[in-house]
């Protein structure tokens, strides 16, 4: 029998089995359907839909921003000029877009049914936002009750990227949430990957933890970033309301807690913006300055952190000029560039405050003796800085200092004597 003739023999078999799995699969996708939510239409009416996966569910929010849209003190098209500074710039940063364009960051936040980690805390709502060429999309991926995980990861999974996401403590709390979830539901979900993130908890700490009551992100907004919200529900009430939301089913319930995420994704976008800015110099010196000097410096950029310090000592308050000779001092020690080290911590000597004058004269004393060799010069600077000790008002925190220094003059007029 030729292959043809097999082959008409076999079509009315396949054909009716083809027709059967076509009717298996219509079933299948009518059951999907026929799943009942609760209150269907009042999600759909607030830009909400269902995702279905593996018999269970969970719901998508989608809003949209003109890129005009101003959150704060920015516009979101301004994240456009900061990835294109990013990329432009020879140094970098733990912050740095270099090689990114800002439609590559997703900006990233959760609520969550508890404050601490472990298999008893659930999220409930994954939310993130990333910006096109025309717009702003904010999406919230949020879990309709515990046993949906499958869905609520399923769909979060098919859209992120996770080695670009910014977030706001998020190496602490966020991921170590998602990583516990991600435990639970192995068998189910696609293993998470590993990931580098951008993480502007840290960064507010180095910047202003000196200067505000506490870092949370809804003090930084309001007081750095000019951002005020109306009618916000706290975040510490998410917990309360879900759990009343579960119960009653009523997406009302949780509506509140929905913008307060919305709100927080879109103040990470202005606040990446304000501290790109102020990392990259876009606004000249300004009261974050010496800080991102001084993270600079300690990161290994060296050249770019003495640039921000000169440009601080050009046009500073008289407070950070010494602040920045201070550090300037030691960068030029370092270099061995001795005789300028020493001149800048012979002007903070005169004019700094108490701790800068008895660090300066530390140094000067260091420098004499060591470099310049001249023990009575060393001398001198070291039993200025013991005297400055004795009238500081924070003996205190010095007094380590002042045994080392009465060490140093024993020593310094043993040699002295020696010398003589």
């Amino acid at each position: 029998m030729s292959l043809k003739s097999k082959l008409n023999r076999l079509k009315p078999h396949m054909n009716r089995e083809v027709e059967q799995n076509s009717l298996q699969t219509k079933s299948e996708e009518k059951a999907i359907h026929q799943v009942d939510i609760p209150y269907e239409d009042k999600w759909h009416q607030n830009d909400t839909s269902c995702y279905h996966f593996d018999e269970s569910y969970c719901f998508i929010r989608e809003v949209r921003y003109p890129l005009d849209y101003q959150h704060g003190r920015y516009s979101f098209s301004q994240l456009q000029t900061i990835m294109k500074q990013w990329n432009a710039v020879s140094f970098d940063h733990p912050l740095s877009g270099k090689g990114l364009d800002s439609g590559d960051l997703f900006f990233f936040d959760t609520e969550t049914t508890g404050l601490s980690g472990g298999a008893g805390n659930t999220i409930f709502l994954l939310g993130y936002a990333y910006v096109t060429e025309t717009e702003v999309i904010v999406r919230q991926h949020i879990l309709p009750q515990p046993g949906h995980e499958i869905p609520l990861y399923q769909s979060f999974l098919e859209r992120i990227n996770y080695e670009t996401l910014v977030t706001y403590n998020g190496k602490s709390f966020d991921w170590p949430q998602l990583t516990t979830q991600h435990m639970l539901i192995k068998e189910h979900v696609p293993k998470l990957p590993e990931f580098g993130h951008f993480d502007l908890y840290h960064a507010s700490r180095r910047l202003w933890k000196d200067q505000l009551e506490r870092v949370k992100l809804s003090v930084v907004e309001t007081d750095i970033l000019g951002v005020e919200r109306v009618n916000d529900i706290p975040g510490y009430l998410a917990p309360m309301i879900y759990f009343d939301f579960v119960e009653r089913k009523d997406p009302e319930i949780l509506f509140g807690i929905l913008k307060h995420n919305e709100l927080d994704i879109l103040s990470l976008i202005s606040l990446y913006i304000h501290i790109s800015r102020q990392i990259l110099q876009m606004d000249g010196h300004t009261d974050e300055s010496i800080k991102v000097a001084r993270w600079l410096d300690y990161i290994g950029e060296q050249e770019v952190a003495v640039s921000t310090y000169e440009a601080v000592r050009k046009s500073g308050s008289n407070g950070d000029r010494l602040t920045a000779s201070h550090a300037l001092a030691f960068q030029k020690k370092r270099h061995k560039q001795f005789q300028e080290a020493l001149d800048l911590w012979q002007e903070i000597v005169k004019h700094g405050n108490s701790q800068q004058r008895i660090e300066a004269s530390i140094e000067c004393a260091k420098l004499h003796e060591h470099q310049f060799r001249d023990v009575a010069l060393a001398l001198e600077y070291t039993e200025k800085a013991l005297q400055e000790i004795e009238k500081s008002i924070t003996k205190k925190s010095v007094s380590k200092w002042q045994e080392d220094l009465e060490r140093r003059i024993r020593r310094l007029k043993r040699k002295r004597n020696h010398d003589g």
